[in-house]
């Protein structure tokens, strides 16, 4: 077995990492070959290749001149790995590689997520940083081959990855491989990571049955505490997808969470943060709450240590684990089958977090739900405002956002304003009686000496409450 290994290290920074990547690919009972792709000159052993230079100005560019090299070499080696500079890959993730990819069909790659450890307090849980943001499990994407199973993780970027030699040269084929430095719906840097799922006919799967050997060690820990779940979290998820495998859950999900557009920034969040705008426009008295469309419920859990009562509809058979943990009670991602279930119900209030935006048909979902209100209710909803001057502009400037202008059958997004929210309420037989606009602070000054007129332009997001008219 002979393995060429590529890593990408910029600068000195992180150096202390990069040896312990060479210590433990020197170890390796494998022929391991080693190439340093760098900015600048370094001196790293007689037996290590360090390769200089960027294929383009933007220093982020860097990691694409791996590709270059592996091709070059395509023919003289088993394995080829490419990382950044702390992603600590061992013998047993290849092994685990080499054991499953044996089984798999020829277009699907074994893939790898990171974890990271707090170093001031080893005994914390293990938090796992690809797992944040819109980034999800398909549901509907597991499947076993033998005693194996495996989900697709929407988030195909782990700052590595493994081919074999014949998927390398079914790549180079494919004329997605040898591209020049771009981006997408992933930044510089980890398209350069990706491109083998995302341009070249490759999908992407995480053995979830053997989910420790296919963990890599993100060594510095950077986003502990800012970004990612904890291990806890991670594993109600894992659960959940090996029972649906058991068919013992569903796979049902509630609505397509992604736009087609080429870039993440409007894709539906399945880790929010706990929206206090929305909590500032339930009615005091609501005792019971039904929440459509829940990621991993932040908002939903301060409903409840406020003593409310929240019902949830999640995004999707996996994530309504969380909701679970959180105190929440839960019916299924299926509007129509949730809707049957609820039927008996009566609501104080019902929140649709930005959720509208991604339905084909929000006036016929907003009809059916606000039967479910008490007399009195209300039905709260936040969306982007993409009369919002910032986001006008990005969209007459960049060429991924120029479908916005194209409406929801061909982006998986409706392009949200004040006036066609309000006419969704008026088709649906409701009536506004509050408005929160989010407005940045540097815009604030300016639309207060506009005594309000110019709101509508520097607000970012709306938050609706309405009642039945």
């Amino acid at each position: 077995m002979k393995i060429l290994v590529a890593i990408a290290n910029y600068g000195l920074k992180n150096q202390v990492y990069l040896q312990k990547l060479i210590d433990e690919y020197k170890s390796m009972k494998y022929s391991v070959d080693i190439v340093i792709l760098s900015n600048i000159p370094k001196e790293l052993g007689p037996d290590i290749e360090v390769i200089v230079g960027l294929p383009a100005k933007n220093p982020w560019s860097l990691p694409f001149t791996h590709k270059r090299i592996f091709a070059e070499r395509s023919k003289d080696y088993d394995l080829f790995i490419y990382s950044e500079d702390d992603i600590l890959i061992k013998q047993k993730n290849i092994e685990a590689f080499l054991r499953v990819q044996a089984i798999l069909p020829e277009d699907e790659i074994a893939g790898f997520l990171r974890y990271e450890e707090n170093p001031t307090d080893p005994k914390l849980p293990v938090s796992m940083p690809d797992i944040h943001a819109y980034y999800h499990w398909l549901p509907n994407s597991v499947k076993s081959y033998g005693e194996n199973v495996f989900a697709f993780f929407s988030n195909e970027h782990s700052a590595c990855y493994i081919l074999t030699q014949k998927q390398l040269h079914k790549a180079i084929e494919s004329g997605g491989y040898l591209v020049n430095p771009h981006e997408g719906r992933y930044d510089l840097l980890c398209t350069a990571a990706t491109d083998p799922y995302t341009q070249c006919g490759f999908t992407k799967v995480i053995c979830i049955s053997q989910i420790n050997d296919f963990l890599v060690h993100h060594l510095s820990n950077i986003y502990v505490g800012k970004t990612g779940i904890e291990n806890g979290e991670f594993e109600l998820q894992l659960n959940a997808l090996l029972a649906i495998n058991n068919n013992n859950k569903s796979r049902a999900t509630l609505f397509q969470t992604q736009t087609v557009l080429n870039t993440t920034k409007w894709d539906k969040l399945y880790y929010e943060i706990c929206n206090n705008d929305i909590l500032e426009l339930i009615p005091i008295y609501s005792k019971n709450v039904l929440s459509v469309g829940c990621g991993w419920g932040a908002t939903e859990s301060e409903l409840i240590q406020r003593g409310m009562r929240v019902v949830g509809i999640p995004l999707d058979s996996v994530i309504v684990e969380s909701l679970k943990s959180r105190g929440i009670e839960v019916v299924c991602p299926n509007f129509d089958k949730a809707n049957d279930t609820l039927k008996k119900e009566k609501f104080d209030c019902i929140l649709f977090n930005n959720v509208l935006q991604y339905l084909p048909k929000p006036v016929k979902i907003l009809k059916e739900y606000i039967k479910l209100l008490e007399k009195e209710g209300h039905v709260v909803v936040t969306v982007p405002n993409f009369k919002y001057a910032k986001y006008l502009y990005e969209i007459f400037k960049k060429e991924e956002l120029h479908k916005l202008k194209d409406g929801f059958d061909k982006t998986n997004l409706h392009r949200t304003v004040p006036k066609l929210v309000n006419k969704w309420f008026v088709q649906s037989g409701l009536k506004v009686v509050n408005a929160k606009y989010n407005i940045n602070n540097r815009f604030r000054k300016l639309v207060n000496m506009s005594l309000g007129l110019l709101k509508e332009y520097f607000a970012y997001e709306v938050v609706f409450a309405a009642k039945q008219s």
